[in-house]
């Protein structure tokens, strides 16, 4: 993860150190580590699509998507909100398992209970580079 692009950080120290953990289990790719911060209630949403509703459904959704690239790298550009409410503009630096690095423009808001769980995800971005096929494939930023 970097964060030496990080423009603005609005978060209280306390939830900025448990928001790069969070992050990190992401680039880490790992779904066990990721899943000890999410309620079991939670909600995902990815773009216009429809919830993904709960822990177990949330984790099985990411396993193949984190599987489908070789690796994944956050790179805070802006990061607001509170203790509960985290809204992260990042770009998102992709390894591709031919190789190719892409990177893509992203949004997410994430939301947090009084116990420190997540309850709400909503990503915004377009990974439509990461699986382009590889004559079609820009890198760079989206």
């Amino acid at each position: 993860m970097r964060t030496d692009n990080l423009a603005r950080n609005d978060l209280p120290a306390e939830a900025f150190a448990w928001y790069l953990r969070y992050l990190q289990s992401i680039d880490d790719g790992d779904l066990g580590a990721y899943a000890e911060f999410l309620d079991d209630g939670c909600e995902m949403y990815m773009n216009n699509d429809g919830p993904i509703a709960g822990k177990a459904a949330i984790l099985g959704m990411l396993g193949p998507y984190w599987k489908s690239f070789a690796a994944m790298e956050h790179d805070l550009l802006t990061l607001l909100g509170d203790e509960r409410c985290h809204m992260l503009e990042a770009l998102n630096h992709y390894v591709r398992h031919d190789g190719r690095r892409v990177s893509v423009r992203a949004v997410a808001v994430t939301q947090r209970n009084a116990d420190g769980f997540v309850t709400s995800v909503r990503v915004y971005a377009d990974p439509a580079p990461v699986f382009a096929p590889m004559d079609n494939a820009q890198p760079g930023v989206r």
